[in-house]
């Protein structure tokens, strides 16, 4: 067919213009039919030849010169276009921009001497194209839906300057800052359609209200991340009451529960996370949020039972509802950083924190049974030799290891525990003959493996206290030798290797050594006392406090030992260095340690330090 390109011949333009009208009418509806109907592979198949035929439509059109009358028609078809196109591949990207860019030079090529204006980026198209546009009422509709994809690109993509701009355009103001985004989203009105107009698949009104939606969601999340509560909470509570799908409901109520919780509500922070819980079968968010507050308020065992169901919903994998054939909120929100309070974490993460928080709060039973279970979550389908991977924002492998053994001692389990010791020495004791190598890979960023002498170092530790538990004295002192022998060989990392690994969450591994050969010397110290042999206890405590002046816990099994062996000149003076010590805070606070060390340190710890003190105060004053 041939058309013709003067302006003359109008009556073969307007029948070919009724023609694609039609067409891109018929494709609307079969989009929505397939929308409504179709599933799965045939659905995406269907929504592919639907987009195909709007690519057609478009072609046909863009290979005219451009023309007001043509002009509303192709944008239209334009708009349809992108929305299909994103709701297929569920994102926006550069061939949309491109799709934008050529339409506003349509719109740019009906004006007389506007070739410069061609060559400019979108921004600059769009101003252009906004202020011609007053002059071309019938494109008004069309121009606004098109300046909502727009909005919707630009905000997906953290443009959020362009997005306020845009919409201060076409709400014609100038005045405002560009942290005023919900306000001017509230003041758009796009115009309304035509009762005669092409079909669209989405208007520009619904696509405001998403871009409202998403708007709220996204301001309400990173104010949360930063801290400005009240400001979270109104901007959560606007998402809120806009027309929301139920997943972002559920992630809306739940962003509300963390605030809440946060500003010291728990009772509306809990009925908010209720809510979340009944909008669908996709409970992780909620169930993570609910386990915080109980934390927060001291219920644990509502605070793990919570943890247990989402570790159980995580391991089911749910049927996700079909995309709709429109822009919707979730394609304009940022995939949750770990520090939103919408970040899930994986399966693994979760159960390492049921495991852990089982094991701080006593529940070792427990604790060693869900610490197995995620070892072999972590091990299924994994390689005999292990290499330590850096694997934020949990603890990396071999810490998994320590603390599941470390469980099952606390559980009684010494013989299990040992298993657990063997089989990480298997997957790391291979790496140490590496270590003068391992500097160099240090300073290359491999900092993982700098932490291979700990973790064996570790194992060895925690199998000499599970041969305490079995009271066999001989195994458990050779396990805390060959322990000591490797932590003397090992050296802190230099101070120009910046920050710790994240394997070790932000400890500092020199703090981690000096704390580990404290508690090989309190150990294997103990075990000499307990077999007699107060002489080789006396030196190992006098090392342990050499090397860690600061451990308060060294110095009182010292100070035992010697009152014991009535050396009352070096007790007194121990003695004295307690009680300064007591008067100011721990050097190196147990929290900054990996877990499973801040637990083997509370097994060390002397009991009844206090009354210890005053019966040596008494024993000094009296006459020898």
């Amino acid at each position: 067919m041939s058309l013709p390109t003067f302006p003359g011949a109008s009556a073969p333009r307007a029948s070919c213009l009724d023609l694609w009208r039609e067409r891109n009418d018929r494709l609307v509806r079969r989009a929505r039919e397939v929308m409504a109907q179709e599933c799965g592979l045939r659905r995406q198949q269907l929504i592919q030849d639907i987009l195909e035929g709007f690519r057609g439509v478009l072609y046909s059109l863009q290979g005219l010169p451009a023309a007001v009358p043509l002009l509303p028609l192709e944008l239209t078809v334009t708009c349809n276009f992108i929305i299909l196109r994103v709701s297929l591949t569920q994102g926006f990207n550069e061939d949309q921009a491109q799709c934008v860019q050529q339409a506003l030079k349509r719109v740019l090529e009906t004006q007389e001497q506007l070739g410069p204006r061609l060559d400019q980026g979108l921004r600059e198209l769009w101003y252009s194209v906004l202020h011609v546009s007053s002059l071309l009422p019938d494109l008004l509709p069309a121009l606004h839906l098109l300046a909502g994809l727009q909005a919707a690109h630009w905000l997906s993509t953290d443009h959020l300057g362009d997005t306020a701009w845009l919409l201060q355009t076409l709400n014609g103001t100038q005045s405002r800052a560009s942290e005023d985004l919900l306000l001017f989203l509230k003041t758009w009105s796009p115009p309304a359609l035509e009762s005669d107009a092409s079909l669209i698949l989405q208007d520009a009104q619904g696509l405001r209200n998403v871009l409202l939606t998403a708007s709220a969601l996204r301001q309400g999340l990173q104010e949360l991340i930063t801290g400005r509560l009240p400001k979270a909470l109104s901007s959560l509570q606007e998402a809120a009451s806009s027309l929301c799908s139920r997943p972002v409901l559920v992630q809306v109520y739940t962003a509300l529960g963390n605030c809440l919780r946060r500003m010291g509500n728990p009772q509306r922070a809990l009925l908010y996370l209720i809510a979340a819980l009944k909008e669908g079968s996709a409970c992780g968010l909620p169930l993570l949020e609910a386990s915080r507050l109980y934390r927060q308020v001291g219920d644990t065992t509502a605070e793990l039972e919570s943890l247990e169901l989402l570790a159980e919903a995580l391991s089911v994998t749910y049927n996700s509802e079909a995309p709709q054939i429109l822009i919707e909120v979730e394609l304009l929100l940022p995939r949750p950083d770990p520090a939103s309070p919408l970040h899930c974490g994986t399966q693994s993460q979760v159960k390492h924190l049921l495991a852990s928080r089982c094991l701080q709060t006593g529940r070792a039973e427990a604790a060693a049974e869900h610490y197995l279970d995620l070892l072999a979550l972590l091990l299924d389908g994994s390689g005999s030799r292990f290499s330590p991977p850096s694997c934020p924002p949990g603890p990396c492998m071999p810490e998994v290891f320590l603390e599941a053994a470390l469980a099952l001692i606390e559980a009684g389990r010494a013989q299990d525990a040992l298993t657990v010791c063997e089989e990480l020495l298997s997957r790391t004791s291979f790496l140490l003959p590496k270590m003068p190598r391992m500097r160099e890979d240090v300073r290359k960023g491999t900092k993982e493996l700098s932490h291979c002498p700990l973790w064996v170092s570790a194992a060895h530790l925690l199998q000499g206290q599970a041969w305490v538990q079995l009271r066999v004295q001989k195994k458990a002192i050779s396990e805390f030798t060959s322990c000591l022998e490797l932590l003397f060989r090992t050296m802190p990392e230099d101070k120009d290797q910046g920050a710790a690994s994240n394997c070790e969450q932000g400890c500092r591994s020199g703090a981690t050594l000096q704390h580990l050969r404290a508690a090989a010397l309190i150990s294997r110290g103990l075990e000499w006392l307990a077999n007699g042999q107060d002489t080789k206890a006396l030196q190992d405590f006098l090392l342990s406090v050499q090397m860690c002046p600061g451990h308060r816990d060294a110095s009182f099994h010292l100070l035992q030992t010697l009152k014991k062996l009535n050396r009352r000149d070096e007790a007194s003076a121990i003695w004295w260095r307690l009680k300064a010590q007591i008067q100011l805070p721990q050097e190196e606070a147990t929290w900054s340690l990996p877990l499973y060390l801040e637990t083997y340190l509370s097994w060390i710890h002397p009991p009844d330090c206090e009354t210890l003190l005053e019966e040596f105060q008494t024993s000094i004053t009296e006459p020898c």
